[in-house]
């Protein structure tokens, strides 16, 4: 076996194909789009490159392709974090510890080499995709949302890395009966009536600005939670556009306070996965149909982020949010993955358990001194 690192396209290019070869037969992975996972690890369309120093790498063995893996500095994580952090992502391998061990190698070497002190990851180059599936391998995943096969755990463990953190997922399903309780509607109600909130639906007429309230109010509510780093405008801007084609307008709302100033939002986007299998990861010829077909007929939903300005913090703004979130998208065969909650975040955590969510995937990143 021998590693080297991506030097040209002809190397990119094998470093996407791999995990479309190493699932080829699993069920339950679904490919993604081809040329969009070609285009994270191209700067002039994904700006989290332009602060970053990276490398990835690629294993072979008789000359085929049996592992790869990505190693990257986030310069304004190291910053913000004050640590020596680097990072490792999209990781794949063949059913081997040895490979494994070569490619974590590789990772580690490049990131010692630039004066980093420790290790951690999976991590990608794409907002909230981190941590490696350890409970909760089925179903498949939904949007932007990690999946590995058992295996890559114990790859990570052998090499001497730890759990750094948790991120645990949750689901709701119409089908099986999920209903809000009742303490939960009157909870809400009350609240809505003492504080003077309002919930409204995102306006796609005034899409930029409406990019620019959730950008304040992640940054006021989500700023203290373990693994944020602050991002730029242009990688605002890019996952905004890149959203917009499957936003459902009734999954995406804003709570305001009396004066109409926004305190909260809730992110919930169509489980475009669904609508990938079957696809081999290409949009053409008849993928595109599939999805402008499909996507406003979706009831499958990954709620992607919500967040709470800390003064309406701990007075219930976020269940008056899912409850509102629920309101807009029921449908009697709704299904909605909660993805991620940090393990520790208990606030989060309690309010969920008490809509009646059920506990459903759980991932780790891990973490090593180097």
């Amino acid at each position: 076996m021998n590693i080297h690192p991506v030097q040209n396209q002809k190397n990119l290019t094998a470093f996407i194909e791999l995990p479309y070869r190493l699932y080829k037969n699993d069920p339950i992975w679904i490919p993604p789009l081809r040329d969009e996972q070609r285009g994270q690890f191209d700067p002039k369309r994904n700006p989290l490159l332009d602060h970053c120093a990276w490398q990835l790498f690629l294993l072979e063995d008789a000359g085929q392709v049996i592992g790869r893996i990505a190693a990257f500095i986030d310069t304004l994580a190291v910053d913000f974090w004050k640590e020596a952090i680097g990072l490792f992502g999209y990781y794949e391998c063949i059913p081997d510890p040895a490979a494994g061990g070569l490619l974590l190698e590789a990772a580690r070497d490049w990131l010692r080499s630039l004066g980093m002190k420790s290790m951690r990851g999976p991590w990608s180059f794409v907002s909230q995709e981190w941590g490696m599936v350890v409970e909760g391998f089925e179903p498949s995943p939904v949007i932007m949302a990690p999946y590995n096969p058992p295996y890559y755990n114990d790859h990570l463990t052998s090499f001497g890395m730890e759990k750094v953190k948790d991120l645990l997922c949750w689901y709701v399903s119409a089908a099986e009966g999920h209903r809000l309780p009742e303490r939960i509607l009157k909870l809400t109600d009350a609240v809505q009536e003492r504080y003077g909130v309002r919930i409204r639906q995102v306006d796609m007429k005034h899409y930029d600005r409406e990019v620019q309230n959730i950008i304040e109010l992640s940054n006021a509510s989500i700023i203290a939670n373990w693994g944020f780093s602050p991002v730029t405008e242009a990688e605002v801007q890019a996952m905004a556009r890149d959203m917009k084609p499957i936003i459902q307008p009734k999954g995406v709302l804003f709570a305001e306070d009396r004066d109409g100033r926004p305190i909260g939002f809730a992110i919930t986007l169509p489980d475009v996965n669904s609508l990938l299998k079957g696809l081999n990861g290409y949009l053409f010829p008849f993928g595109f149909i599939k999805l402008l077909w499909g996507i406003p007929r979706l009831r499958r939903y990954r709620m992607f982020a919500l967040g709470v300005i800390p003064e309406y913090q701990g007075k219930a703004v976020d269940s008056l949010l899912y409850r509102a979130l629920n309101d807009s998208l029921y449908a009697p065969d709704l299904w909605m993955e909660i993805n991620y909650v940090l393990e520790d975040n208990w606030p989060m955590i309690n309010a969920i358990k008490k809509l009646g969510a059920v506990p459903l995937r759980r991932y780790r990143v891990y973490e090593m001194k180097i």
